[in-house]
């Protein structure tokens, strides 16, 4: 953070009226509807959990299930003693400087994320993508605490620290500020150095000036958008170069609040979106233990769901949609140079493990998903009246509206 900057930290998940974006244009929003984001309370929680049947999640966890993978979630706070987190969640770090530690998560939005990455699902509660992986929570501010509280002015710095020193593989956070800052984005090149894949969100505020958010926007940190149960770009979800990777976010039940009591309907935005793409890739690493960030980060952008020249990116959703079953039950995806980073495409340092592939690797150009495929949800035909073709995750991805204009061919992942 510059000197005199306020940090105005915000959390990534959405709350009050949304819309529903019809493709992956800056038309979308134009093309929309209003939908409910906070509905009734007391909602039961996995039967909302709509991406799990169509990202064929019972399948792979008959393969992996993120057992042996550690990820930090940089957050609120994780409550360790939910009935999906008992015995889920290790020992953190507290970077707020204020009472309490990692353990008190007070407003329920780092314990979500921790559900839907690690959750077992017990007592009814949210059920991680990846059940068996384990939570080290970092606890850091927001805004509401900033304005409450005399917080550390570099938490968030400090937990990204912690969290390149800690035995967790990957970084999760669901946080965002709309300022860039030295420390911070010092940490992010640190916790590259040290192997570690690092994904945030790109916020949710599409609508409301679209302004790269931070620390998505590091050259070193994976930017992930949000997508609709259709596959289409999320109407709040940020857009542009920040955009690395898409996972669903609409429609994905939370905690109300830190007493912890109920789940609440709502969109998850792209907090949630960010938590199930660190349970992505902590079910291809546990199925690859050998293979470094940078493999499992290539393996991720080989497979997603796209109908758009492989190489190139959408300023709506990045490479496509994750597919993690496409590695996992079919074996497909590049993993490609170990210590090559598919964001730079420049070499890192600290990349530990294997050059070799796994023997279920795949070193062929992507391809179209064989007709059998499950489509994530929806289907490929017109609906909504707007002749939108909706994007189908588990199969192929079909969102090409108004030719290329949409996307920023070969471009680079952005620079310094």
């Amino acid at each position: 953070m510059t000197a005199g900057m306020s940090q105005t930290r915000k959390r990534l998940m959405p709350f009050g009226m949304r819309g529903r974006a019809f493709g992956t244009l800056a038309m979308a929003s134009a093309l929309s509807v209003g939908f409910a984001g906070t509905a009734s309370a007391d909602v039961d929680p996995q039967s909302k959990q709509w991406y799990l049947a169509s990202m064929h999640a019972e399948e792979m966890w008959k393969t992996t299930t993120g057992k042996g993978i550690k990820v930090a979630v940089i957050d609120s706070g994780v409550n360790p003693e939910t009935p999906s987190l008992k015995g889920q969640v290790l020992e953190g770090f507290d970077a707020t400087g204020v009472s309490g530690d990692e353990f008190d998560d007070y407003d329920g939005h780092g314990t979500t994320m921790a559900e839907l990455i690690a959750g077992t699902g017990d007592g009814a509660g949210l059920k991680g993508l990846a059940p068996d992986a384990k939570i080290i929570p970092m606890r850091i501010s927001d805004t509401e605490l900033q304005n409450e509280e005399s917080v550390n002015a570099h938490d968030t710095a400090d937990a990204i620290r912690a969290a390149a020193d800690s035995d967790a593989q990957i970084i999760s956070m669901s946080f965002a500020s709309d300022f860039p800052g030295r420390e911070e984005r010092a940490a992010a090149e640190y916790a590259e150095s040290k192997g570690k894949l690092f994904f945030a969100g790109v916020g949710n505020n599409a609508k409301e000036g679209n302004k790269e958010q931070y620390p998505a926007a590091y050259p070193q940190v994976v930017g992930v958008a949000a997508t609709d149960s259709d596959g289409s770009a999320s109407a709040y979800s940020q857009h542009g170069e920040i955009v690395d990777i898409a996972a669903p976010g609409d429609g994905i039940p939370r905690w109300c609040d830190d007493s912890f009591e109920r789940y609440c309907q709502g969109d998850g935005g792209t907090s949630a979106a960010t938590a199930i793409t660190s349970a992505a890739a902590a079910l291809i690493w546990s199925a690859h233990p050998e293979w470094t960030a940078n493999q499992v980060l290539r393996v991720l952008f080989d497979t997603a769901g796209r109908d758009w020249e492989k190489g190139t990116l959408s300023n709506y959703l990045g490479h496509g949609l994750i597919r993690p079953s496409m590695n996992i039950l079919k074996g497909k995806g590049d993993p490609g140079d170990p210590d090559v980073s598919p964001l730079t495409n420049e070499k890192t340092s600290g990349s530990a493990g294997s050059a070799a592939p796994s023997a279920s690797a795949s070193s062929q150009p992507d391809e179209k998903a064989e007709a059998g495929d499950a489509a994530m949800a929806g289907s490929s035909a017109e609906t909504d009246g707007g002749g939108r073709t909706g994007l189908i995750i588990g199969g192929v991805a079909v969102v090409l509206v108004l030719g290329g204009a949409a996307f920023a061919f070969a471009r680079k992942r952005r620079t310094t």
